[in-house]
């Protein structure tokens, strides 16, 4: 697995360790984990976080920007990680979804409270979440354009992914 933040880059070797590589300006590549167990990664601005194979999750990188490694989750239990430019989402086994890092854009606003999602993605600063009747919830900021204008209401999606705005 790849993933892209601004200017760094993250990989997931097949021994289950995270390789950083790119830009450190930010800081984008500090603090990153020397240990191997990961399943899964993903990358925001200047921040990444990893998923472990114990369902725990590992963010490092820039904390400068708004917070974003505010809040990480602690526990275990989660099957899914996404990343926005200053926040994370992540997916928990029992399809509830948690949001954790800065608020300053209202990245976390209207997060849903409910459970039955199967898959997480990130904008910049707004998320989309698929439920396993196949239809799409969104939330997070709407003042960029409008993203979460025009989201689907009907069902019988099986994949979701965001853009910036």
């Amino acid at each position: 697995a790849i993933a892209c933040g601004e200017y760094y880059g993250v990989a997931l070797r097949n021994d289950g360790r995270v390789v950083t590589f790119g830009s450190n300006v930010e800081g984008q590549r500090n603090d990153t984990p020397a240990c191997d167990g990961f399943v899964a990664i993903a990358c925001g601005g200047d921040h990444s976080v990893a998923l472990r194979d114990d369902g725990s999750v590992v963010m490092w990188g820039d904390n400068n920007s708004g917070g974003q490694r505010n809040n990480a989750p602690t526990n275990a239990g989660f099957v899914a990680i996404a990343c926005g430019e200053y926040y994370g989402v992540a997916l928990r086994n029992d399809g509830r979804v948690v949001t954790f890092g800065s608020n300053v854009e209202g990245q976390r606003n209207d997060t849903p409270a409910c459970d039955g999602f199967v898959a997480i993605a990130c904008g910049g600063d707004h998320s989309v979440a698929l439920r396993d009747d196949g239809s799409v919830v969104m939330w997070g900021d709407n003042n960029s354009g409008g993203q979460r204008n025009n989201a689907p209401t009907n069902a019988g999606f099986v994949a979701i992914a965001c853009g910036e705005y």
